[in-house]
């Protein structure tokens, strides 16, 4: 009892982890992996979250033995680090928030029937409503919100996937041809599955950032081992969840030829009709919720740590600047990366597909990088030896690094020839 105490009592990070990656990997990706390419995409997704474990683990051990965020050891490392992780965020500022904001306007629309109101006005709503809550209620609202919105989201999931396993495997239609994943179109898909599962691998440092914010409030840090196992707790549950929405796709649309849209409000009907098909019309106000209050609560955690991230980075290169922790600067950042999106998706319109696959493919090219950066943040003279990473877990890093480094290579070859 204890223990679990003190689960709860650390519960933040790991959660506010576990909100953001509940997102378009999940909800998007996951089943869509299901309903085209069936229970074969389990592989990838495990690995995908075994692979990148180290790398977001990192983020916590590096954070919690130094009291510096992730990003601040990529400065010690060498300023070409840190350069690096600013370009690399600067891309992903126009294309993350646009993907999620974009993905929930479509939900938000199908939910209220609201099919004459265009994508970028009801996103333009979200950006305003989101900012003022993040901008109000700054993180101790996020994690008390979040607190609610997760259990909720888990108990309907748990629920709903156990419903679909009971109503049993949808019909195949005559003639079907399962896909093949080892062509040009598969491959691109794995791309984009693996480097969103769980999450983007840059949202290490987001974990970071978080953590700092939530011991500010804390008369006590936690220990280093009760940080890693508030980690995991959301990691692990991140990863189950994604092997849920795999087991809904599958079990509701795999060998029906149908095929998700990448426009974002005729994919927000199809995954409430994938559900409600198999469980009854009784459940569409129930999955449609439950869908949008995914994104919302995605958008809302991306939206913070974003804005986090880029204040960090400003205060490093430049030293005089002094934005983080100060209420305005931090209000006035998410203000202008909700403008700054808002423009994106504004071009964009209703096309999440060419949102969300430059967004994957950005992250899954740089994901390799980004985990050699944070073993050597871990394995830096900054921390004790008898806290730096088991061998175990550095193999297991070293792996993922050339897992991920050979799937890149793999697609250049394949561009090229």
């Amino acid at each position: 009892m204890t223990k679990l105490k003190i689960l709860l009592k650390n519960l933040g990070p790991g959660l506010l982890f576990a909100s953001m990656a509940i997102g378009t990997s999940h909800l998007v990706l996951s089943t869509k992996a299901g309903a085209q390419y069936g229970w074969l995409m389990i592989i990838p997704i495990v690995l995908a979250n075994i692979f990148k474990y180290p790398f977001f683990e990192f983020g916590v051990r590096y954070t919690n033995i130094t009291n510096k965020t992730l990003i601040e050891g990529y400065l010690n490392r060498g300023k070409g680090y840190l350069w690096f992780y600013a370009f690399l965020t600067l891309i992903t500022t126009f294309t993350i928030l646009a993907a999620l904001y974009t993905v929930t306007a479509g939900l938000f629309i199908n939910l209220f029937k609201i099919p004459n109101v265009s994508i970028s006005i009801v996103a333009l709503g979200l950006f305003i409503f989101i900012s003022s809550l993040l901008i109000i209620g700054r993180y101790k609202f996020l994690e008390v919100s979040l607190k609610f919105v997760i259990s909720i989201l888990f108990i309907a999931l748990v629920v709903t996937t156990l419903l679909v396993v009971f109503q049993g495997q949808v019909e195949e239609v005559e003639n079907f041809v399962p896909p093949t994943i080892f062509n040009d179109a598969g491959i691109l898909f794995l791309i984009s599955l693996m480097g969103w599962m769980p999450t983007t691998v840059e949202a290490s440092s987001w974990v970071s950032l978080w953590s700092l914010e939530k011991w500010k409030g804390q008369k006590e840090k936690p220990s280093l081992k009760e940080s890693l196992q508030e980690f995991n707790f959301g990691y692990f549950m991140t990863a189950f969840l994604a092997i849920f929405f795999l087991t809904i796709g599958c079990m509701t649309l795999y060998g029906t030829n149908t095929e998700l849209s990448g426009n974002a409000v005729t994919f927000a009907d199809q995954v409430v009709s994938l559900f409600t098909t198999h469980i009854g019309p009784w459940a569409t106000i129930f999955i449609a919720i439950s869908a949008f209050a995914t994104m919302f609560s995605t958008c809302m955690t991306a939206h913070d740590a974003v804005t986090r991230v880029g204040l960090d980075i400003i205060d490093l290169l430049n030293p005089k600047t002094i934005l983080t922790g100060k209420k305005g600067y931090f209000a006035l950042g998410i203000l202008v990366l909700a403008a700054i999106n808002f423009v994106v998706i504004a071009i964009f319109g209703a096309n999440m597909g060419q949102l969300v696959a430059l967004a994957t493919f950005v992250s899954f090219v740089v994901a390799p990088i980004i985990g050699y950066m944070n073993l050597k943040n871990v394995m830096s003279k900054e921390i004790p030896i008898e806290l730096r990473p088991k061998k175990g877990l550095q193999i297991l890093t070293y792996s993922g690094i050339v897992f991920l480094a050979f799937f890149s290579i793999y697609y250049f070859w394949m561009v090229i020839f």
